[in-house]
């Protein structure tokens, strides 16, 4: 594949994601390895120029396909769906969630009509969704029911360290209940083949223990003896080539440095932790079992300090750096 297109919604624009896109979309880089299209609003992009200091022209398209796609060129598919007279920045308000849902709605389209290659997500505010009455509370909700995939793998990546989550957002206590051997056994199964599609072909993946020292045989906590060595064992007779549990205060430093291709976290701050302590800019959020890729940075609307031009762009820039890197494998 040539330099793939990725598509990429302008989040909720009373947030940073504009600011975070045309940052991003200064960089010389970012059009050397792909075509990044957006989808947003006109006066919207202006505005996050004028913030940022930044000076790119607009090219308004309505299809991918006539992108310019060039240095120092924005290519917008404008919804024009913001009066930007009396839209307020860093504010909760319907006019926002209802543009961003509109944004990534017309991305998924794109995406699933392979008008674009993948796709590169900016931030949301769920309080916004909910003020427009959109029935969804974040990215992981929309992209699962608008592509009809059940249950969308959440991958974390972050330098060479690759790690998936058995439970999200649920509390600790049910997070533990979760750890059942047919749960962990199906996402190993699901955790290599995601990776397949990424390209890694062959993966060696660990399991993270859930106890201190991975229970200790009993010791700390009958999970692992009960749980997940029996999983384990499963899917090493199914040719998977998988090892664990492999206690949590050292298989993501191992996985860091190359042992193991990716990590199986059994929940949601043990994984999340692992990743932003190494570099909490450049965790990236990769959403796998979809019918195209998706990159998300990892941090929220910051309402804060929206509209003053401060933002970081690491984040999306190494989003659109992955999603082009994956979509290469994801496509063949």
């Amino acid at each position: 594949m040539k330099r793939p297109i990725i598509g990429i919604p302008l989040g909720d624009p009373a947030g940073v994601g504009p600011e975070i896109v045309v940052k991003s979309l200064s960089y010389d880089e970012i059009y050397e390895i792909c075509k990044p299209v957006v989808v947003g609003d006109k006066g919207i992009i202006e505005q996050a120029m004028r913030f940022c200091n930044i000076n790119l022209a607009i090219n308004l398209i309505e299809d991918p396909k006539d992108g310019l796609y060039t240095k120092g060129t924005i290519d917008l598919i404008d919804l024009n769906n913001i009066d930007i007279g009396t839209f307020q920045m860093g504010k909760v308000q319907a006019e926002g969630g209802k543009a961003a849902f509109e944004y990534i709605k017309t991305i998924i389209d794109l995406a699933l009509e392979k008008k674009v290659d993948a796709i590169a997500t900016t931030p949301i505010n769920k309080e916004s969704l909910k003020s427009a009455g959109v029935p969804y509370i974040g990215h992981t909700e929309i992209l699962e029911d608008l592509t009809n995939t059940d249950n969308p793998l959440t991958m974390f990546q972050v330098y060479d360290l690759r790690v998936f989550f058995l439970t999200r957002h649920v509390s600790l206590r049910q997070a533990c209940e979760l750890v059942k051997e047919e749960s962990v056994y199906e996402f190993i199964l699901r955790c290599k083949e995601a990776l397949r599609v990424l390209g890694v072909n062959s993966p060696r993946l660990a399991v993270a223990g859930l106890n201190p020292h991975s229970g200790e045989n009993g010791l700390f906590g009958y999970e692992e003896v009960n749980e997940i060595v029996p999983a384990i064992k499963r899917a090493r007779e199914q040719g998977i080539d998988v090892v664990g549990p492999v206690p949590a205060d050292s298989v993501f430093h191992f996985g860091l440095k190359g042992k193991y291709d990716a990590v199986l976290s059994l929940y949601h701050d043990q994984g999340h932790i692992a990743t932003k302590m190494v570099d909490f800019e450049r965790t990236i959020s990769i959403t796998n079992n979809m019918p195209f890729l998706r990159t998300s940075v990892d941090h929220g609307t910051a309402f804060d300090i929206a509209g003053t031009g401060v933002v970081s762009d690491v984040s999306m820039v190494e989003a659109i750096k992955l999603a082009a890197l994956y979509a290469k494998n994801f496509n063949k």
